[in-house]
């Protein structure tokens, strides 16, 4: 396990995070989580609204107007609940879109002697996008039952699956803009140890508030210093 080169790429990556297009992507990814959460909103109104849950609430305690603006103010109120643990996962990948941008801001200040890739195509950059949503949300869930059977072991499993995930996405995102989507596998088999260990480095942060935000992005730096120096 490449100790030196998990810490070297950290530190290079934090030195850089006040670098506009770090910034921009942070905004996009923030700006596209809070839309999807308030499209969720609208959608679980209007869902309430088609089974008709007012008019049912109303034959029982009456005054339909009242019972709408509870439901309306509940269901609020739940997105917010749920918000707070859907925020991160859903920001990191919604920010994981944008990630190759994060990659070619490194790549020009620290390796500028590097031919320009062509960007991910759109589509492409969706489709990992929610394939990766999917897995970190499914994996999370199916984790709280260890969560709950082994509670002091709680944190331990959370970074190491967290680590896990996002070792494997944020390699790949930096490994492929070079060597193709084989390649990349290729290389994460081949240096699995250390890429699970930096992931476990950047999933550390998710228990903070805020900073955890920061994540994708300082991962993304990170592990394009990584795929170079390995």
């Amino acid at each position: 396990m490449a100790l030196g080169v998990i810490f070297t790429s950290f530190f290079a990556a934090l030195g850089q995070i006040g670098d506009p297009r770090f910034r921009k992507v942070l905004f996009l990814g923030l700006g596209l989580t809070i839309g999807l959460l308030f499209v969720a909103y609208l959608g679980l109104v209007g869902f309430l609204n088609w089974i008709g849950l007012a008019d049912w609430m109303a034959s029982w305690f009456g005054d339909r107007d009242w019972i709408g603006s509870a439901i309306g103010a509940g269901s609020f109120l739940a997105m917010m609940v749920l918000s707070v643990f859907l925020m991160v996962p859903v920001a990191s990948a919604m920010t994981s879109m944008f990630l190759d941008q994060v990659a070619d801001a490194v790549e020009d200040v620290h390796y500028p002697q590097l031919p320009d890739v062509p960007a991910l195509p759109l589509s492409e950059a969706v489709m990992d996008t929610l394939s990766f949503l999917g897995i970190l949300i499914v994996a999370n869930i199916l984790a709280l039952l260890l969560y709950v059977a082994l509670p002091p072991f709680a944190p331990l499993i959370f970074w190491g699956l967290n680590g896990f995930l996002l070792g494997r996405e944020y390699f790949t995102v930096a490994a492929m803009r070079r060597v193709g989507r084989e390649g990349a596998k290729d290389l994460r088999r081949k240096h699995a140890v250390t890429i699970w260990a930096a992931g476990i480095l950047m999933a550390i942060p998710l228990s903070v508030p805020l900073v955890n935000l920061l994540v994708p992005i300082l991962g993304a730096a990170t592990f394009t210093h990584i795929y170079h120096r390995l």
